[in-house]
């Protein structure tokens, strides 16, 4: 696109390791300041510790999440600010990313920007040998089974896109952090999940570090980027939306 000649480069923040409130306030902290013209489009790499559960913006918690059983796991819990399902977000079992750029840089189409997005998740696949495509709205498939979910919110003229790349999947524990709408039907939908999804794993693909540098590739090849890091004004807010929105109750427990 040709606005996108416009901007300089791509700001890349190394993957790095927070827990569920902070990695959700930094994406917003960044597009806060991008916003304001004050840092470069970015991408980010991150793991959640403690493995977390992510519910979307518009979802019922005590219908989504098995709240006892979370604390009993220690699993964090978060509200994202984008749509979506409730997502498991295992320390040990995914990689995921944000895009935050100016919403000019994509394609208006909804399904399109998720495309456009997911190409560079398949360039990294690929330099795996693991050979994925995308199937609308948001999902990333491996030989017919998902391996990347994704989700995105659009505010104040800026795109903010993430998603995880399954490196390993642990399905039961998944169903045991997440509520069913019928606990007789439980077993099938387990079995059922399990024969839906895949992991990089399961691809003989197990080095995290290898995963992580494909993924890099794929999102910043052909880009002109730089190797940044947070400013101390974003570092700032975060931790403030990290207290007071996305670790508060409140938000937390809003729907």
């Amino acid at each position: 696109m040709n606005d996108e000649i416009l901007i300089p480069e791509w700001r890349f923040i190394p993957l790095e390791t927070h827990n569920a409130a902070l990695n959700m306030a930094l994406d917003e902290a960044c597009a806060h300041a991008l916003a304001q013209g004050k840092v470069d489009p970015t991408i980010r790499f991150y793991r959640w510790q403690p493995s977390a559960v992510s519910i979307g913006y518009f979802q019922s918690l005590n219908q989504e999440v098995d709240i006892q059983e979370c604390q009993k796991q220690e699993v964090d819990i978060v509200r994202r600010r984008t749509g979506g399902g409730a997502v498991y977000h295992d320390y040990d079992g995914e990689i995921t990313y944000s895009v935050i750029a100016p919403e000019k840089m994509f394609e208006k189409n909804i399904v399109e920007s998720y495309k456009q997005i997911a190409q560079n998740i398949i360039l990294g696949l690929k330099k795996l040998n693991v050979h994925a495509e995308f199937v609308p709205i948001n999902d990333l498939v491996v030989s017919g089974k998902k391996i990347s979910g994704n989700a995105q919110t659009r505010r104040n003229g800026i795109l903010q896109m993430h998603g995880t790349i399954l490196c390993n999947v642990d399905v039961d524990k998944m169903f045991s952090l997440l509520k069913v709408p019928d606990e007789k039907m439980k077993g099938k939908m387990i079995a059922a999940v399990k024969e839906r999804v895949t992991s990089l794993n399961h691809h003989g693909v197990t080095n995290y570090q290898t995963i992580y540098e494909a993924l890099k590739h794929g999102f910043l090849d052909g880009k002109k980027w730089n190797e940044g890091e947070w400013s101390d004004e974003e570092l700032e807010k975060a931790e403030i939306l990290a207290e007071e929105k996305y670790g508060h109750p409140k938000w937390i427990e809003m729907r």
